[in-house]
């Protein structure tokens, strides 16, 4: 009761009514001001790229063009922080971010002297006037103060500390310590000595006069003056401070290094917001291998070849840890400053492995399987090998290791464009993905578009037992989410496409190139785009995936770029660099890949006709089983002058013989190269089943059919007939004019004119077949 008195007394004591009063209405009119003039507490800072060991790799000024480093928290030393707080605020820590006797005090100083003696601001002001400079007038300290408190409501004292850390100015376009410790002593700021400490402290106070590297003297003096100071204060103990004074001033102006430019400045793209961004390069490989690239690109300058890219992923990690995108940064003369790992290029040969991997899952191949490599034609494609040569019958290993562009058309229109082009997509080749629209049988051979990056990525895949993720440039900001990975190819054919391009008697091996004693097992697979402008080579083994691209930004050709001459060699040396003297550690058999006995001339299962096995790998339950059929059962007159069929085989008077079962198609090519065969004998021509009157059927197009064509884009007529027995080359005719001369199995494609049309096939024993057919264009 007495209490209750007491407190009423108070409310009708006038002063303290007033008090209250004057406290409310000054909250009330800060509150109004702190909502019409916001905090400008928008700092712009400067963005900061690190290797995998911290160290500053590259740096970017802030959008105002400073050199502001953002100092965390915990890069504030508790030597930092008692440092600052002694020489700049004392009371800090206790007072609301206005210290009112040190105003008093200033403000009496000041009249007394006539002219500004002493200061009075805190640091919290201090933080204030870095976010809103003004002319120093008493207006301006009273905005000054008004954000301090603005600050003191929205900020911890530690947040105000690390603000005052990141805008104190240190001369030149330099705020903050940490961008003054790099830039000054080349440390971090966690890393400085109170000696160093101290030298920065006095530079904010006269950034003008106290220059480092050119009045380090009159730095000296003002930093030992302040040592003894903090020896009179006890602040530290008295041998700290002896070692201090003892310590040389060792300070002037550096510049941050400028590592890995191109791989900085496409996180910074990426990732513009960010103040640090801290990558997975090694600095010392990434020098290294920057040298090597320097060096060997020097030499090829004779040859018409400017420039080179290379990207390194761990296959361990996933990580991207060497990212060179030009032979040098500072060869403008060669476009030093474009990004040869980014640029969309022609791949080449280089999806050949992934294509035949996906065969081998689809059960269409293995690598003894025979293919053929002769002339074909799609709606009007021929493709041709590199050398303009045809081989005629070749395993699928041996069109991969000979990288044949023949039997790699045929794979792909086997597998279908849109299911290569799928998994293409989920290997990472996002280039291909945004064009599968457009793209055609070509781009096999490399008729599309890629990247270094897209395909050193996308190789890492055969590394990881199929399976492919995102490779990782830089740490995640925010929370981590761990990447998707993408089951594309089976770990068995992984693992045999791998088995394939590790060989090193290939065609493809580099010409000249002596390979030194460490180095690592690798496969490998090169490529080289049309007109000779680029030259690939990736490797990979369970370390690493290296990436090589060889070049002229120019887009201009030479003669002598390819990627097994070229790009190869270098791809060596970066395997030595990064992988000098490992292990031969392989990838082991998976489960579900196995070996079994085939025939060593067709390379399927064995028929009892096969005499000839060798070992190949398959697997189980999707690759082919069904048995050789290279040789056939043949039935011939006594005389061996006439073959029967089942159909008009006798009762008696004939023999049976085995031959090779030959294509048509390769029964032309061996005919054309004047290779001798054993021909099955013309068939009898008593057999009702025989084509004696009426020549090859014609199959496509339908006799009486009418075929509706795109005005803007016509697709091709499809040409096809069944031959008889025997029949190796037909002859096409429209409109009684010979079109084109064919395999009897070889489909032909031709683009028609409207209206009516004979179409006529005959084959080489003059036997002729014509059907009618009616063209017209239309618009859609």
């Amino acid at each position: 009761m007495k209490g209750r008195q007491s407190f009423q007394h108070i409310l009708h004591n006038r002063f303290f009514r007033f008090l209250l009063t004057f406290l409310l209405l000054t909250a009330l009119v800060l509150g109004t001001l702190h909502l019409l003039f916001p905090l400008p507490d928008k700092i712009s800072y400067s963005t900061l790229v690190v290797d995998d060991h911290q160290q500053v790799l590259h740096a970017f000024l802030s959008n105002d063009q400073k050199w502001r480093l953002k100092t965390d928290l915990e890069e504030i030393s508790p030597l930092l922080r008692k440092t600052i707080v002694f020489k700049e605020d004392r009371y800090f820590y206790y007072h609301p971010g206005v210290n009112p006797m040190a105003i008093l005090r200033a403000l009496f100083l000041n009249v007394w002297k006539g002219k500004r003696t002493s200061g009075a601001s805190t640091i919290t002001m201090q933080v204030a006037r870095a976010l809103e400079p003004k002319k120093r007038t008493y207006l301006a300290k009273l905005v000054e103060i008004f954000r301090a408190l603005q600050l003191e409501l929205k900020y911890s004292k530690e947040e105000i500390l690390q603000l005052y850390q990141n805008l104190t100015p240190y001369g030149g376009n330099i705020e903050g310590v940490k961008a003054a410790a790099l830039l000054y002593f080349e440390k971090n700021p966690d890393h400085l000595s109170l000696a160093e400490i101290t030298a920065l402290s006095i530079i904010p106070n006269r950034p003008s006069s106290l220059v480092p590297g050119k009045h380090n003297e009159k730095i000296l003096a003002e930093r030992n003056r302040w040592l003894l100071k903090f020896g009179e204060e006890n602040l530290f103990k008295e041998a700290t401070i002896k070692d201090a004074l003892e310590e040389p001033l060792k300070v002037s102006r550096h510049a941050f290094p400028k590592n890995a430019p191109h791989l900085a400045r496409k996180l910074l793209k990426e990732y513009p917001s960010e103040h640090l961004i801290q990558t997975y390069i090694n600095a010392e490989k990434q020098s290294q291998a920057e040298n090597l690239v320097s060096n060997y690109v020097a030499s090829l300058q004779s040859k018409g070849i400017s420039n080179a890219a290379v990207v390194v992923i761990d296959n361990r990690t996933q990580k991207v840890i060497t990212y060179i995108g030009s032979a040098s940064w500072n060869d403008s003369l060669s476009s030093g400053q474009v990004n040869g790992a980014a640029a969309i290029r022609e791949p080449g040969s280089t999806l050949k492995p992934l294509l035949y991997g996906l065969c081998l899952d689809a059960g269409q191949l293995t690598p003894k399987k025979m293919m053929e490599d002769l002339p074909i034609n799609y709606r009007g494609y021929a493709p041709e090998n590199y050398d303009k040569q045809f081989r005629g019958l070749i395993s699928m290993e041996q069109a991969l290791e000979m990288s044949l562009n023949i039997p790699a058309v045929k794979s792909l229109q086997s597998m279908g464009i849109p299911n290569f082009i799928q998994s293409a997509s989920a290997a990472g080749l996002k280039s291909i993905h945004k064009d599968r629209q457009k793209l055609g049988l070509s781009l096999i051979l490399g008729g599309c578009g890629s990247s270094l990056e897209e395909l050193t990525s996308c190789y890492t895949l055969f590394a990881h037992q199929g399976e492919w993720s995102v490779p990782s440039f830089c740490k995640p900001f925010g929370k981590q989410i761990k990447s998707p990975k993408h089951s594309v190819l089976s770990p068995a054919a992984s693992f045999i496409i791998s088995d394939i391009l590790s060989k090193v008697n290939r065609p493809d091996f580099p010409l000249h190139w002596q390979a030194t004693e460490h180095m690592p097992k690798i496969a490998w697979k090169t490529g080289t785009s049309y007109g000779r402008r680029d030259g690939w080579s990736i490797g990979y083994n369970p370390h690493f995936t290296i990436g090589v691209w060889t070049g002229n930004f120019s887009g201009v050709g030479s003669p002598e770029l390819s990627g097994a001459n070229i790009a190869t060699p270098l791809l060596f040396r970066i395997f030595n660099l990064m992988d000098y003297d490992a292990n031969e550690s392989w990838f082991q058999q998976p489960e579900d890949c196995d070996m079994r006995q085939v025939c060593a001339v067709s390379g399927q299962p064995p028929s009892p006709n096969c005499n000839q096995l060798v070992s190949d790998y398959y697997i189980p339950l999707v690759s082919p089983t069904q048995p050789c059929t290279h040789l056939k059962e043949i039935y011939l007159s006594p005389d061996g002058k006439r073959s029967y069929c089942m159909a008009c085989r006798p009762s008696s008077g004939y023999r049976k013989k085995t031959i090779r079962n030959w294509s048509s198609g390769m029964q032309q090519f061996m005919e054309e190269r004047k290779i001798s065969y054993e021909k099955e004998p013309t068939h009898n021509p008593d057999c009702e089943l025989n084509f004696k009157a009426q020549g090859p059927a014609i199959l496509e197009p339908r006799a009486g059919n009418e075929y509706l064509l795109s005005i803007k884009n016509p697709e091709p007529l499809l040409l096809k007939c069944k031959a008889g027995n025997g029949v190796s080359r037909v002859y096409w005719y429209v409109n009684d004019q010979l079109l084109q001369s064919a395999a009897a199995s070889t489909p032909v494609y031709f683009v028609p004119e409207t209206g009516i049309l004979k179409i006529s096939c005959t084959d080489d024993n003059g036997r002729n077949t014509s059907i009618r057919i009616r063209v017209s264009y239309v618009n859609f």
